[in-house]
This record gives structure tokens, C-alpha cells and sequence, in this order.
């Protein structure tokens, strides 16, 4: 059975008895085109079924006015943030948005950039995934002249821009928090060292154990996947320290919120025997009892500030070459899961 014809704008000129020319510029908002004709045409479009052909215009303008997103996972508080950053802004100036995840999988993230470049997107906005240790895959966009820019999870690539907070700085705030409210055991739960993130917050939380003359102890830092089962599981490895630990830094609050159930489970007060620092400020830090203590990383900004430089850099108003990272603030944000301990 074939399928049926589809319905072009020679169709609805005929059926209105007027020039296919008009019917084009109306179908464009042209304001040569009066309001009562473009109500005619627009209302038989719909009657009829017509859809825009947006392919071949694409052909003639070789833009497609899309842009490719890969983010790390798409349950996440903070992506979804910076997704809604990106809409906020790819929809004001005339963009759709393909989003694909590669669920901490550098083989999906490879598949993915494939699908995108074939998709034939203007530009693309990435956050990498845990195990991503080749830029490879971004090359055919970079041979093509199409604009790649990294937000928080970032790499070094000719030609593109990152986007991103402070990390190291955060992290030493956090720590330094820590220390302030008489803690000196500090725990520091993150993910492989691979991604700039991760490895700038260790570093922000060794520095300020170093500037506080606090020394650094390799079984104190505990590596997962930062999911709240990996929180779970680092409870159980926190409780058999000896001295038990007083205070824990984590690099994502959902992992945070997963370690301090459990030990609380476990029978450990919060925050009289160990203070809680997550990260991100994710709605669920202020769901969990007590309320945690977290950096505030602004996620929504980030999507927007990506999308703003990548469309501005397709129309001309901006060069991509002419930043190379942009850095965004983040700030502590106190609750009570980190207050002093009672004398």
C-alpha cells in the first residue's frame, strides 16, 4: 500500500486560487503577505496536513539549525539544570537540540558524536564521560569547521571553548568549611581521577589540608561511581576507619545523601560524630535529614552560557577562537549537616 502524497505549497496555491510565490512568503511570516491571507493559507496547511520541508531549505542555507548535546546522564539533577539552560536559550533564537547520553560510557559517547555528525548539526555541546581518555571521536567536527564546546566536564581541544566553575576553588572552600567547624579527619569521596572535575576538587581538598598542616591520608580518599549505592558502599568502608573519620567531602550530593543514610543506619550521629559537605545543591540536599551543607553549581547558567556562545559563534557575532574558557561562580552553600560539634 503506498503511503500518502505528501502535501506541498503548489497544492494549497491551486486549492486558493493565488501565487505559489504568496503562499511561500506567507508560510515565512513575510509582512508583505496580509494578516487575512496568512490566516487562509495558514488554516488550509492545517486542513490539508502540509508540513514545512525544512530538508530542503536545509539543503540551500547548509544550516539544519540544530545543535547536538551529549551529556554523561541524563538523571541527574544538575544535567537536567543545564539542559533547561540550553532549551532556555536554543528556542529564543530559532535551534532545536538532539540530546544524547553516554551514560558514563566513552564507546556510547563515540556512538553518539557519530549519530550527531550525521544528523549534520551546526554545532555541538559536551560534557565528557568518566572514562573519555581520546579526543578522536571530536575530530570530524573540527575538520568540518563545527564548533565544539565543553561545559563542566571539559577537555583541552583546539578550537573550542570550556565552560565551568572553579572547582579546585570550591573544593578547598568546602574542605576549609570543614576544618573551621573543628574537624580534622576528613574523608574525600569522588570518581576516577580521569575528568578535569574530579581532579580538580582533589586537589582543592588536598590544598586545604595542607594549608591547615592537616596531613593527607591516601585510604581517606574513596573512589566510586558516585551514585547513592556508591555512598552506601563507602559508609560501610568509613565506619571500620580507625579513628573514625569527623567530617566527609563529597563530589556529588546524591552520593552524599546515599553515605550519610547509611551510616546513620550504622548508628553514627550527623553531624555530632562526622559533618557532611556535598556538591552541586541538588533538590534532595534539602530533603535529607539533617539538611546538607553543599557548593551551589550553577547548572542552569552553564547550559545557558554554552548555547549563547555557540549560537553566537554560527552567526558571526562572536569567535569560539577568541575564548578558550569561561569560568562561572560557585559558592558554599551552610546547612546543618556540617555545624560544629557540641562541646
Amino acid at each position: 500500500m503506498s503511503s500518502p502524497k505528501e502535501v506541498t505549497i503548489y497544492d494549497l496555491a491551486r486549492k486558493l486560487n493565488i501565487s505559489i510565490a504568496t503562499v511561500s512568503r506567507a508560510l515565512k511570516d513575510d509582512p508583505v503577505v496580509s494578516k487575512k491571507t496568512k490566516k487562509r493559507i495558514a488554516d488550509l496547511a492545517r486542513e490539508m496536513g502540509y508540513r514545512s520541508n525544512h530538508f530542503a531549505r536545509n539543503l540551500r542555507t547548509q544550516r539544519t539549525n540544530t545543535l547536538g548535546v551529549i551529556i554523561p546522564r541524563i538523571n541527574s539533577h544538575f544535567m537536567s539544570a543545564v539542559i533547561a539552560g540550553m532549551e532556555n536559550v536554543a528556542t529564543s533564537e530559532g535551534y532545536n537540540l538532539i540530546i544524547s547520553q553516554s551514560s558514563e560510557s566513552v564507546d556510547k559517547e563515540k556512538a553518539n558524536t557519530v549519530t550527531l555528525f550525521n544528523s549534520r548539526v551546526d554545532g555541538l555541546l559536551v560534557s565528557l564521560a568518566y572514562d573519555t581518555d581520546s579526543l578522536a571521536h571530536f575530530e570530524p567536527f573540527l575538520k568540518k569547521k563545527i564548533p565544539v564546546i565543553f561545559f563542566d566536564r571539559t577537555a583541552d581541544l583546539p578550537s573550542s571553548i570550556c565552560i565551568q566553575i572553579n572547582n579546585q576553588r570550591a573544593a578547598y572552600e568546602a574542605t576549609t568549611h570543614l576544618i573551621s567547624q573543628g574537624r580534622r579527619r576528613i574523608v574525600h569521596i569522588t570518581a576516577p581521577p580521569k575528568r578535569n572535575v574530579y581532579i580538580d576538587r582533589l586537589q582543592g581538598y588536598k590544598q586545604a589540608l595542607a594549608d591547615q598542616r592537616i596531613a593527607f591520608r591516601e585510604d581517606y580518599v574513596i573512589v566510586g561511581n558516585l551514585s547513592q549505592e556508591a555512598g552506601a558502599e563507602a559508609a560501610n568502608h568509613i565506619r571500620q576507619l580507625k579513628p573514625l573519620p569527623d567530617a566527609v567531602f563529597v563530589a556529588n550530593d546524591n552520593c552524599a545523601v546515599g553515605c550519610m543514610i547509611a551510616l546513620k543506619g550504622l548508628g553514627v550521629r550527623i553531624p555530632e560524630d562526622i559533618a557532611f559537605v556535598g556538591f552541586n545543591n541538588d533538590p534532595v540536599s534539602t530533603v535529607v535529614e539533617p539538611n546538607l551543607t553543599t557548593i551551589n553549581n550553577p547548572g542552569y547558567e552553564m547550559g545557558q552560557v554554552a548555547t549563547r556562545n555557540l549560537i553566537d559563534h554560527l552567526n558571526g557575532a562572536a569567535s569560539i577562537q577568541a575564548t578558550n574558557t569561561i569560568i562561572l561562580r560557585s559558592e558554599l552553600i551552610v546547612r546543618e549537616s556540617s555545624s560544629k560539634p557540641k562541646p
